[in-house]
């Protein structure tokens, strides 16, 4: 293999890995262009390192250091992903950093024609399908937490105001409130985005028992 080659293919993976990175980046993710970029050019080297490995010891199998750098960047993935509430960021991100890793494999070993192809589609499907994604009409699952004193009573209303939202209760859990006199009533309700959600926790407020609604 030649120093030519080894360019070639270093350079392949750091455009495709900077297209996909600047799309992450361009959103505001922790993980963008320049660590997208160091994943490819990491998992290329890596590659590249077994096959050289195994021109001067034929008994090496390039394939196991490979299989070491998907393992690695399920653990920086990892780092990506966030939970806030009921809702969790970064699997996107996490899933293009695994990605990357892969189309650098396949960059190092020389199946070129393959990780083009990849990467284009890669590409497409952050660029292309975030629109798509938008349009789509998706239900949303949250979780609605309500403390009160009146807790049969307080549940049949937040069962008929639930319903005139056309919100769907999935399940519901009561726990000890934050005061003695307090119970806890947790709501796994299953809704629309576009749907008004402080409206209903300003309509719970109005109760004639204490009441302390917010959405977890």
């Amino acid at each position: 293999m030649t120093d030519w080659i080894v360019l070639q293919r270093l350079l392949l993976i750091t455009i495709i890995a900077g297209v996909i990175g600047y799309e992450r980046e361009r959103h505001g993710r922790a993980a963008g262009f320049r660590t997208h970029i160091l994943v490819g050019i990491g998992s290329c080297v890596i590659m590249l390192t077994g096959l050289y490995m195994m021109q001067t010891l034929p008994s090496v199998d390039p394939t196991r250091m490979a299989a070491q750098v998907i393992s690695g960047i399920g653990f920086l993935g990892a780092g990506t992903i966030l939970r806030f509430r009921a809702s969790v960021r970064g699997l996107t991100t996490a899933a293009s950093l695994w990605a990357v890793g892969g189309v650098g494999l396949a960059v190092g070993a020389g199946f070129l024609n393959g990780a083009v192809i990849t990467g284009l589609i890669v590409m497409l499907v952050l660029f292309g399908f975030s629109r798509l994604e938008r349009a789509m009409r998706r239900d949303w699952y949250q979780i609605l937490v309500v403390e009160t004193s009146d807790t049969v009573g307080e549940l049949a209303r937040i069962r008929r105001l639930l319903a005139e939202h056309d919100i769907e209760i999935r399940d519901v859990d009561v726990k000890p409130g934050s005061q003695p006199t307090m119970m806890r009533l947790e709501f796994q309700v299953k809704m629309l985005p576009d749907q008004p959600r402080e409206d209903i926790v300003q309509q719970l407020a109005q109760a004639e028992h204490p009441v302390k609604a917010y959405w977890a």
